[in-house]
């Protein structure tokens, strides 16, 4: 049985100006991704893998198209949003994982992971967040600070950070660029298990022809021609 959509991106597309010339950075890009389902987002440096995640995260305007994205109670449009909505969806419905970890060095672990929760003000899933460490395998790392954790454990970190508020978009960027063999392959298994479980729609740009092989669905972006 298919899945219905979570996010819906049609003909989207998105330019910069270099004095007078216009460099087309995406252009008429069309794609879906159903709730617990994944998109691995491959090419070379500047085809618009960052671009694309920052316009799913409400960074960036759209110059054309639209994006939506299904949330409990209603449908996001981001062409019609302005600044301040795509900030609130920001904070509330999408996590995002970074290359290199994004942590807040003068916070413990779990006040990393908490983190989310306080500036969203949902008590309940602050509780949440030592169960979520101890399931990535962290119980023991709870009142560390950052700095004292390996890449792999920094990287599982961010991760248990972007899905505790359990957001329907899950955003990665080079989530395992940073990583040595063994920790790319735990970080990777554990973020598309979590979503698959938690039914959270992924987007994840990689350069890893393996980890771009683990997603339901893979989308190529070229470099444009001037």
């Amino acid at each position: 049985m298919t899945r219905p959509s979570a996010l819906n991106v049609k003909n989207i597309s998105k330019h910069y100006q270099d004095g007078s010339r216009q460099i087309d950075v995406i252009r008429d890009l069309s794609f879906s991704v159903a709730a617990g389902e994944s998109l691995s987002v491959t090419g070379p440096s500047g085809s618009g893998k960052s671009t694309l995640l920052n316009l799913l995260a409400g960074l960036l305007e759209l110059d054309g198209g639209d994006m939506t994205l299904e949330l409990k109670d209603k449908t996001f449009s981001y062409r019609t949003a302005d600044e301040r909505s795509r900030t609130a969806l920001r904070r509330q419905h999408i996590g995002y994982v970074y290359q290199f970890f994004n942590l807040v060095p003068t916070l413990t672990v779990l006040e990393n992971v908490r983190l989310p929760a306080r500036l969203n003000q949902q008590r309940e899933l602050e509780r949440h967040a030592a169960t979520l460490l101890g399931e990535f395998g962290l119980s023991d790392r709870l009142h560390d600070f950052p700095e004292t954790l390996s890449g792999g454990e920094q990287q599982r970190v961010a991760v248990a950070r972007a899905l505790l508020l359990k957001p329907p978009l899950l955003l990665a960027d080079e989530p395992t660029g940073n990583l040595d063999a063994e920790n790319s392959n735990h970080v990777a298994d554990l973020l598309f298990s979590s979503c698959r479980e938690q039914n959270i729609s992924l987007v994840l740009a990689t350069h890893s022809t393996e980890v771009a092989a683990m997603a339901d669905t893979r989308l190529h972006l070229d470099t444009q021609s001037p």
